[in-house]
């Protein structure tokens, strides 16, 4: 790292490729995305930027430094000349210059507003600011020419501005879908027993935010030798309260038998693992119902999203609904409901058996 660098090298990249890391879950996306593309490619230059200024900053450098990631300091970004800025944040601060920046979405895609971090208002999630875009230097990465209409009609500045790159995420998820045995085994689901896996994005109109008691709830409801209940928290809801916190808040439900998925590469084998999903307007939600996952959604009347809602498709079911709906005795919205923003992908990945599995060789309930 540095303008000397080359001198200390001894690989000498043709290119030299910055990653932007600012939040457990936008570098997370990108660890899971670059290992493929960039396999025994030595021409590329991989160097880790951390910028420390998101409030869901917490757990990003242990997570770094966990893969091996070497992390160089957000200040000395400005005196190099990267070829490529890669970041899955919309939000970080990109610096002066004429390189590149390409926005991987973090998430599903462009479903929501949230707070902006730099003003008052609300924004649309997975999108950077205008001036960026106005500057010309800014792609969004888009997974299929579907969310790219939905994306210009929410926010018609991105025009010319994005790049269509495929869903690897969803086509792992859905090549892993024939080795469901493999991680429900990983997860101590035994056969007899059906996994209900409930999901939770973060902020005030959250299923945890709005419906605090609806994971103890389902595990009072639904008989123990008959089935487990799992949870999936995003983890900025992690890093903006502590585990410590979010264990003392579900400690009756973890006494219950729940399964607490790690924040960090968990979700895709609980969501595979999955006989039902339930759960809110965050992407985990979407990208099971749009794998085919039987699935339920509590109200959240208070969040808002671009063009159509989409409690206009994702059916509510209370305890007793999801017992039939786990032995197939009620019907499950699969395929014919699938959003119309995510469609199938005309490519598959192949990934071994045990592509997600390192998600789950820890899970437990004191995970």
């Amino acid at each position: 790292m540095g303008h000397d660098a080359h001198r200390w090298s001894t690989f000498q990249g043709e290119r030299t490729l910055i990653v932007a890391a600012r939040t457990v879950t936008s570098t997370v996306r990108v660890l899971e995305t670059l290992p493929s593309l960039l396999r025994d490619d030595p021409r590329v230059t991989v160097v880790f930027a951390y910028d420390d200024t998101s409030a869901f900053n917490s757990g990003v450098l242990p997570l770094l430094h966990t893969a091996g990631c070497r992390v160089m300091p957000w200040e000395q970004l400005g005196q190099i000349a990267p070829d490529l800025i890669l970041s899955a944040s919309e939000n970080i601060d990109v610096p002066e210059g004429d390189c590149p920046v390409l926005v991987l979405p973090h998430g599903i895609g462009f479903q929501k507003f949230v707070p902006d971090s730099r003003s008052s208002r609300e924004r649309l999630s997975g999108v950077v600011p205008d001036s960026l875009l106005e500057s010309g230097r800014a792609w969004l990465a888009v997974s299929h020419p579907a969310q790219e209409e939905q994306l210009l009609a929410a926010h018609p500045k991105t025009a010319g501005h994005t790049l269509l790159t495929g869903g690897p995420c969803f086509d792992e998820l859905v090549a892993s879908l024939p080795h469901r045995q493999a991680y429900r085994e990983a997860l101590g689901v035994p056969d007899r027993q059906r996994l209900v896996m409930v999901s939770s994005t973060w902020g005030s109109t959250s299923l945890l935010g709005r419906h605090p008691s609806l994971i103890l709830r389902l595990l009072a409801q639904l008989p123990c030798d008959e089935y487990q209940v799992g949870a999936i928290v995003h983890p900025n809801v992690w890093s903006a309260h502590g585990a410590w916190h979010i264990r003392s808040l579900l400690s009756s439900a973890l006494d219950a038998g729940l399964l607490l998925m790690p924040p960090v590469h968990a979700w895709r084998p609980a969501l595979v693992a999955a006989d039902v999903l339930v759960g809110d307007h965050g992407s985990v939600t979407l990208y099971g119902a749009s794998a085919g996952q039987p699935y339920g959604w509590p109200p959240s009347a208070t969040t808002r999203y671009p063009g159509r809602p989409p409690t206009t498709w994702l059916p509510w079911y209370p305890g007793s609904i999801l017992k039939g709906i786990c032995s197939g005795k009620s019907g499950m919205p699969r395929s014919s409901t699938r959003p119309t923003a995510m469609p199938q992908w005309p490519h598959r990945l192949s990934p071994s058996p045990d592509t997600l599995s390192p998600g789950c060789a820890p899970l437990s309930t004191a995970s």
